[in-house]
């Protein structure tokens, strides 16, 4: 079993998602929960059995597909993969649990496409074939557009149409690159073909022709980061999205984005990626700090949230193009990080919508004197959120900025403006949703309305999260050190010195030490 446990995680939910389909409504959410449960189960079967200083790629599983293409049905994780695919297995029994007040009918159909949603998402962390990474990616357009178009709000039907026309026409281009990457392997192979994307890594190509490909790749990942200014997609969908959505949204599927990045696009075309390294940590910085001031003068929570993560994912791109291991290494724990508190911040608008049917922030106001629990547990996962030492929102951040410090002071400094915004927003959103005077009568009518077992038992693993990645990072980083490592000894490696950065890179150290005098 050990041996397929990928495939298992594969192809567990996709049965169970089925399953949901056919099931009657009173069985139906069981069924899903003890599906995302085992499958989460089978995950830190994944982690215990990791080796982080093992292979480049563990658990790997290859099949022929289509030998006379050279396209095999080929999986395997390394130590980031293997961290995202955690994060996507605990999401969804989360996003279970969570259902039943947001979702009145069609119960079964719902968890039946959140289910079929886990599976590509995990299939796409774990693909080595291009052409399956290219499936599974394309796989999460059809659930997501059923979820928010079913389930969603007023304006579903637009938001759907756009979040999949951009992201559908950004996965064309990224099509055409790997064909081109595929026939070059071939000629430089004596014919032989391979969608293998450890046997394209070492395909030869002309500068000129990187920078082409490169650019096709990074469209498609920079529309589902998303990175400024392909980002408009965003806030329509999660703002029309139903709460499940949005949490899957926020907490997995935008990080599929860097994730192509650190898989695809800058292993495949390291050149290419060091060239456009600080335009993207250009866009980057403008992102965070366009998301952070356009969060700032929403009066919709849910919305506000929504440009949040623009600002957040915007310092993920930067600690990627730091090109040294403290700014890369904050850049996967910031990903965890952020699906983690994001997650858990649009799981809170879903429990005070569901309470009051309203998002807009003026008709709220000293809530926390009548729901003291769902107050506290809301300022905890915002305070995570911006980031307050001692949670995981810090750890994040802090090797992001120490990474990019390294070759751009002032663009570092601009960045940091972003964390101060960032502050300012959500401090500001807390301030007017949950104190002050409370003279609104149907926010006095809340009074007995607190959180119950149910949403307890859903936000307990948020909160333990937010606490244990933000005192105790190492257990973490341990795991992604080897993998960064040498996603950043390839990048230094095509880098002409002195880099197109104010500064020479760092060598690609361990981050341990930075935080808690590890060894490496």
């Amino acid at each position: 079993m050990m041996d397929h446990l990928l495939s298992i995680l594969i192809f567990l939910p996709l049965l169970g998602g089925i399953a949901c389909f056919l099931a009657s409504e009173r069985v139906v959410k069981g069924l899903a929960l003890a599906t995302s449960l085992a499958t989460f189960g089978f995950s830190l079967l994944l982690y215990a059995d990791y080796d982080p200083y093992g292979p480049a790629f563990q658990f790997t599983e290859t099949v022929a597909w289509m030998p006379d293409l050279g396209v095999s049905y080929a999986l395997g994780i390394d130590g980031i993969s293997l961290l995202l695919i955690l994060l996507t297995t605990l999401t969804m029994p989360i996003v279970v649990v969570s259902a039943t007040p947001y979702i009145s009918k069609n119960l079964g159909p719902y968890l039946g496409w959140m289910l079929v949603l886990e599976m590509a998402m995990v299939g796409t962390f774990a693909a080595l074939d291009t052409f399956l990474f290219y499936v599974f990616w394309e796989l999460m357009l059809i659930p997501m557009y059923f979820l928010i178009g079913i389930w969603g709000g007023e304006n579903r039907i637009y938001a759907t149409i756009k979040f999949f026309l951009y992201t559908m026409a950004g996965s064309l281009l990224m099509l055409v690159a790997i064909i081109v990457l595929y026939k070059a392997y071939a000629e430089q192979n004596s014919g032989t073909y391979s969608a293998l994307v450890t046997d394209l890594y070492g395909v030869d190509l002309l500068p000129s022709v990187q920078y082409w490909l490169f650019g096709a790749f990074a469209l498609a990942f920079a529309i589902k980061v998303p990175m400024f200014p392909v980002h408009t997609w965003l806030p329509d969908a999660h703002v029309q999205a139903p709460t499940g959505g949005s949490v899957v949204l926020a907490g997995v599927l935008l990080k599929m984005g860097a994730y192509g990045f650190v898989r695809f696009a800058i292993p495949l075309f390291p050149e290419a990626a060091v060239h456009f390294a600080p335009c993207i940590g250009g866009l980057a910085v403008i992102g965070i700090v366009y998301g952070a001031l356009v969060a700032m003068v929403q009066d919709d929570i849910k919305k506000l949230v929504a440009y949040s993560s623009v600002s957040h994912l915007g310092f993920v791109m930067l600690g990627l193009f730091a090109m040294n291991a403290q700014g890369v290494s904050g850049a996967v724990f910031q990903m965890l990080a952020h699906g983690v508190s994001t997650g858990g911040l649009f799981l809170m608008v879903g429990i005070l919508y569901e309470r009051r049917h309203t998002r807009a922030i003026g008709d709220f106001g000293g809530i926390a004197k009548v729901l003291p629990a769902t107050s506290l547990v809301f300022m905890v996962i915002v305070l995570s959120s911006v980031g307050l030492p001692g949670l995981n929102g810090f750890v994040g951040e802090f090797l992001i900025l120490l990474g990019a410090f390294q070759y751009s002071p002032w663009m570092t400094a601009a960045a940091a403006t972003g964390v101060i915004f960032g502050a300012v927003y959500l401090l500001w959103m807390v301030q007017r949703v949950l104190f002050g005077p409370l003279t609104n009568p149907d926010n006095k009518a809340l009074a007995g309305q607190d959180l119950t077992p149910r949403e307890w038992a859903y936000l307990t693993p948020i909160l333990v999260l937010c606490v244990a990645m933000g005192v105790a990072p190492g257990p973490f980083l341990k795991v992604m050190e080897p993998s960064v490592d040498r996603l950043v000894e390839v990048m230094v490696s095509h880098a002409d010195p002195p880099t197109t950065w104010d500064a020479q890179p760092l060598p690609a150290e361990s981050v341990a030490p930075v935080l808690e005098g590890g060894h490496h």
